[in-house]
């Protein structure tokens, strides 16, 4: 007998992570050829693809869409090339008239349209097998399944399909919204509109969760950095990185400086178990970027400590392209061991608590960069001058860390930052 070719889930995957199929590319029956996409699964924010591992037909699959899968799991099996009998019978079966209660009036003996039969019983199967995030939408938009068309295997309803007729039916729900099992008084009820939560939402709530109420103590210090020597240094330097494809932004500066501060403080860069701390030789320093439609994805510069600004701002620039181009690999954003959030481009002074990224100890919050006042000591006298200014903050992981500990590394992180030469 022919083998049957597996379809299994990458087994590389990071402590803590999890994965859910995206989407099947290919329905049963159909031929694939060999590393043709085939699926499309999420990991950690990062959508990949599963290429077949060999021509033939799927023959079956094991993991809908929506499901959360293991690492190396099996997800589906294709039937070879060339076993034709067993391609054949991966074909969907054509649905069968439903059956008829003995009250119920069946088709008549003289319908000449017996197809017209067969479509509503496929339909009923279909609905009959809706998943339960599926099921979970609809009762959400208040929604019958027999009004969405389904594009998955056998005509199922995804969550797609769900989500795109929601859309669609959005101004007649709100014309006439769906009754509530208990509605309130008109008075107390407002006026709105559920929002399903994407997978990658979904993700980040869970691990906000866990990290601040489950995990770790939070505890935040603040600081304030001068950054007239680093505007100086990148002045003069920003033109030459560029025509040598670097784009030299402040947050490379921020990343080279962290190195200077966790060799001050190296718990920083650790991770807390439950018999030791674990401290790690390596900088991998993860820098969260905001992606449009897709939420937080935070890729991982490697090896910080033995990269001069020309190399962090390279890798961080490659990095930061690819995350907006959804082009991120799960090897990207995996195996951070210190995390920056730069919340200050969108405006914010300051965000605390920043939540860990576990199972790291400690992230870095970088501020808005504006013009501010400040008191600065010139020969014995004090003087009111305007500098270039931004809070940063570490928020730690207190089972790591006090708060000297804190102090120290911003510190470090500060000096480095206001004493930048070159």
């Amino acid at each position: 007998m022919t083998d049957i070719l597996e379809v299994r889930a990458p087994t590389e995957q990071s402590e803590g992570t999890r994965s859910q199929v995206l989407r099947w590319l290919k329905a049963v029956g159909d031929s694939v050829s060999e590393n043709e996409p085939l699926i499309e699964m999420e990991t950690d924010k990062v959508t990949v693809e599963i290429a077949s591992p060999g021509q033939g037909v799927l023959l079956e699959i094991l993991k809908k869409e929506q499901e959360e899968v293991e690492p190396g799991e099996l997800l589906g099996r294709i039937a070879p090339a060339g076993t034709a009998d067993v391609a054949s019978a991966a074909k969907p079966a054509a649905a069968a008239p439903p059956a008829t209660s003995a009250g119920a009036p069946g088709p008549s003996q003289g319908d000449a349209t017996p197809a017209a039969h067969a479509r509503p019983a496929a339909r009923g199967a279909a609905v009959s097998r809706v998943s339960p995030a599926v099921r979970r939408l609809l009762a959400e938009h208040g929604l019958d399944a027999s009004a969405v068309e389904g594009s998955g295997e056998g005509g199922r309803i995804t969550v797609d399909d769900v989500l795109r007729h929601a859309a669609t039916a959005a101004p007649a729900a709100q014309a006439k919204p769906a009754p509530a099992a208990a509605p309130r008084p008109a008075a107390e009820r407002p006026a709105g509109r559920l929002v399903p939560h994407s997978a990658t939402r979904k993700r980040i709530a869970e691990h906000m969760v866990q990290s601040l109420l489950h995990t770790a103590p939070h505890v935040t210090t603040l600081f304030e950095a001068d950054m007239t020597a680093v505007l100086a240094h990148r002045a003069r330097h920003k033109a030459d990185y560029e025509r040598r494809g670097a784009s030299l932004t402040l947050t490379a500066y921020f990343v080279a400086a962290c190195v200077d501060a966790i060799r001050a403080v190296p718990e920083a860069n650790s991770r807390w178990t439950s018999d030791a701390l674990e401290v790690f030789d390596a900088i991998d320093i993860g820098v969260g970027t905001a992606v449009e439609g897709k939420g937080l994805v935070v890729p991982v510069v490697r090896n910080v400590q033995s990269l001069d600004l020309f190399g962090i701002a390279r890798a961080l620039g490659d990095l930061v392209q690819r995350a907006r181009e959804d082009k991120l690999t799960p090897a990207d954003v995996r195996g951070g061991t210190f995390t920056i959030s730069n919340h200050g481009v969108s405006g914010s002074l300051l965000a605390a608590p920043i939540v860990i990224n576990q199972p790291q100890s400690a992230i870095l919050g970088v501020g808005k960069l504006e013009k501010r006042a400040v008191v600065v000591e010139e020969n014995g006298q004090d003087r009111i001058v305007v500098r270039p200014c931004c809070y940063v903050s570490l928020t730690l992981d207190h089972r790591v860390m006090d708060g000297h500990h804190a102090n120290r590394f911003l510190q470090a992180l500060v000096n480095r930052l206001q004493s930048w030469e070159g």
